[in-house]
C-alpha cells in the first residue's frame, strides 16, 4: 500500500516538473503577450439551406449539446402594411396571434398546453418583418410544434383577450410625453422620415380603439402563410427527419403573395433648430440628416467613421470631448442607421443640464467639422479596424444567431460573398476614405438639431459664455408643439410651433414662442 502511495505521489510530482520545464513562460507586462493570427472563416449560407416541396426556404443547423431545438420564422411585412387610420394594427396582430388562442382552444388553454410542454412561444410585428419562434425539448418537439403551427394557422383572436390588450396599450399611450426621451424619439422620426412615413406613425386613440378581430385576420392573412416565409432551425434534430416534420406540419398552409419592398419616405430634412417644451433639467439633444443604405459602396468606411467619432464608447471622439474632458453629460455618441430599402439616418445625441445643452451642442458640432477637416489618426483607424475585424467571429457566435444571418440576408438581398470579403473591405479602408466620406454625408450645415427640454434655460447657454443656442442656424428656431398623448395632436397651450429668433442670453425672445396653433411642419 505504501508503495502504491508512494509511486502515485511521485508520478504527480514528476508530471507538474514536466509541465513546469515545459510550459512558456509568463510575460513581464500584459503588453508582451504575443497572440498568433484568428483564424475563423465565415460560415456559407448555401450549406445550411434546404427547400420544403412548396418551394419554402429552410436554413438548419443541428447541435447536439443540449436536448433542445428552436424554430424561428421570419415573414416579409409589418408595421410598414399599416394605413395611417390603422396604425397600431400590426403589432396588436403580432401579439394577439400568441394570446388570442386559436380557433379550437381558448387563450389559457394555449397558454397550458405550453407552460404544461415547458415550451417558449412567441409572436410578434416589427417595422418591416414578423416572426415567430418556438423553443422547446428535443422529447416533446413533435407535439409542441403541432400547436405552435395550430396557432399560426388559425390564430383565434379572442375577443375578451384583445379588449385587455387594448386597455393596456390605451393605459400605456397615456404615459407617452412623459419621457423627454420618447418625445425626442418620435419628433426626430418625424423630422427624418415625414409624419405620414411608417417610420414615424404613431397609434392614436382611435386607430387602436378600430381594430377587431376581423382586421387582426384580415391582416393576419397578408403575412402570416409559406409564400411569405424564411424557416430557421438551430438544436437537437438530424436535417432529413426535421425536414419531414415540417413538410407534415406546414401540409395543406396555402402559400399566398410574397409582400413588397417597404414604400421609401418622400420627405427631406430641412436643417435648422427644433424645440419641443419640457420642463426638465436636462435636455435631451438630437442632431444629424438622413444618410445611406446599408449595401451603398461608402457603408463600411461610414460604419468606422462612426465608431472613430461617437459609436466606440469612450475610445470615441464625441464621448471624450463632451463626457471626459468637458464633464458636460453622462453619455454622449453617434449612430450610423442605414435602411436597407433607403438612406437612413446619421444622429448624434446626448442629454445635459439645460445651461450646458448649447456648450455640448457646439462641441458635438465641431467634432463632425474636425473629422471632415483633417484626417483621422494611424491610431484612431488602426483601432477601429481591429475593433470590427477582431470582433467578426460574434456575428456568427451562435447557430441561431448565425442562421438569423442567414434569413435576414435572404430577406434583404444582400450580395452574396459580402461575410467573405467583410474583413478586407473593412482592412482596405483608409484615413483618406474615411474624411471623403465624412466630406460627402456629413455637411453640418445641413443637419437637424432637436432639442427637448426648457428652452427658457436651455436657450442662453453655459454661465461662462463660451456657447448659446442663437449660436446655431442663425438664431432661428422651430418651435414644434408638445402632442396630445392620445390623439397626436398639438395641445393648443402647447403648441409654439412658429419659428422664432433664438433667446438672448438674459432668456428673452423676439417673438413669443407661445399661443400659435399653427401646426409645426415635419419635413
Amino acid at each position: 500500500m505504501r508503495n502504491h502511495i508512494l509511486t502515485i505521489v511521485l508520478t504527480v510530482a514528476a508530471t507538474q516538473s514536466f509541465a513546469a520545464d515545459t510550459a512558456p513562460a509568463i510575460p513581464a507586462r500584459p503588453e508582451d503577450i504575443k497572440f498568433g493570427p484568428l483564424q475563423f472563416d465565415a460560415p456559407d449560407a448555401s450549406k445550411f439551406r434546404f427547400t420544403l416541396k412548396d418551394g419554402t426556404p429552410v436554413y438548419m443547423a443541428p447541435s447536439h449539446e443540449f436536448p433542445l431545438i428552436n424554430v424561428s420564422l421570419t415573414f416579409k411585412g409589418g408595421s410598414n402594411l399599416d394605413t395611417a387610420d390603422t396604425v397600431g394594427l400590426a403589432i396588436g396582430t403580432g401579439r394577439m396571434i400568441r394570446e388570442g388562442g386559436t380557433t379550437t382552444m381558448k387563450p389559457g388553454e394555449v397558454d397550458e398546453a405550453f407552460d404544461f410542454m415547458a415550451t417558449q412561444a412567441q409572436t410578434s410585428c416589427g417595422d418591416t418583418t414578423s416572426s415567430a419562434s418556438m423553443n422547446c425539448l428535443t422529447s416533446n418537439f413533435d407535439e409542441s410544434l403541432k400547436l405552435f403551427v395550430d396557432m399560426l394557422r388559425n390564430p383565434g383572436f379572442d375577443a375578451a383577450r384583445l379588449d385587455t390588450n387594448r386597455g393596456q396599450a390605451l393605459e400605456a399611450m397615456k404615459q407617452r410625453n412623459d419621457d423627454a426621451a420618447r418625445i425626442l424619439s418620435r419628433e426626430w422620426a418625424a423630422l427624418m422620415y415625414g409624419r405620414d412615413h411608417f417610420e414615424a406613425r404613431q397609434a392614436t386613440q382611435q386607430s387602436i380603439t378600430a381594430i377587431t378581430p376581423d382586421s387582426m385576420r384580415a391582416f393576419h392573412a397578408k403575412i402570416f402563410h409559406p409564400g411569405n416565409l424564411i424557416i430557421a432551425v438551430s438544436g437537437d434534430f438530424e436535417p432529413q427527419a426535421m425536414q419531414a416534420k415540417l413538410e407534415a406540419a406546414f401540409d395543406g398552409w396555402a402559400k399566398g403573395e410574397k409582400q413588397a419592398n417597404p414604400i421609401a419616405p418622400t420627405a427631406t430634412v430641412t436643417p435648422g433648430v427644433y424645440h419641443v417644451q419640457k420642463d426638465i433639467p436636462q435636455g435631451k439633444v438630437a442632431i444629424g440628416l438622413r444618410s445611406i443604405t446599408r449595401d451603398d459602396p461608402d457603408y463600411i468606411p461610414f460604419m468606422m467613421l462612426n465608431d472613430i467619432l461617437g459609436g466606440g464608447g469612450f475610445t470615441s471622439r464625441i464621448m471624450t470631448q463632451v463626457r471626459s474632458n468637458e464633464g458636460l453629460a453622462y453619455s454622449a455618441n453617434s449612430r450610423l442607421g442605414a435602411k436597407v430599402y433607403y438612406p437612413g439616418e446619421f444622429r448624434s445625441g446626448f442629454e445635459s443640464k439645460n445651461p450646458t445643452v448649447a456648450l455640448a451642442t457646439k462641441i458635438v458640432l465641431e467634432e463632425l467639422q474636425k473629422i471632415r477637416d483633417t484626417p483621422v489618426t494611424a491610431e484612431e483607424l488602426e483601432t477601429t479596424k481591429k475593433q470590427f475585424i477582431e470582433t467578426f467571429p460574434r456575428t456568427f457566435e451562435s447557430k441561431p444567431a448565425m442562421l438569423g444571418v442567414f434569413v435576414s440576408d435572404e430577406w434583404t438581398d444582400r450580395p452574396k460573398g459580402y461575410w467573405k470579403t467583410f474583413r478586407d473591405k473593412v482592412n482596405a479602408v483608409t484615413a483618406a476614405d474615411i474624411q471623403r466620406v465624412a466630406k460627402k454625408y456629413l455637411a453640418t450645415d445641413q443637419m437637424a438639431i432637436l432639442v427637448v427640454g426648457d428652452w427658457k434655460t436651455i436657450a442662453p447657454g453655459d454661465l461662462n459664455g463660451r456657447a448659446k443656442m442663437s449660436d446655431f442656424c442663425g438664431g432661428q428656431v422651430t418651435h414644434l408643439p408638445l402632442r396630445d398623448p392620445m390623439t397626436m395632436q398639438p395641445i393648443p397651450e402647447a403648441d409654439s410651433s412658429t419659428s422664432t429668433k433664438a433667446p438672448t442670453a438674459s432668456g428673452s425672445s423676439s417673438k413669443a414662442p407661445a399661443g400659435s396653433d399653427k401646426p409645426a411642419s415635419a419635413g
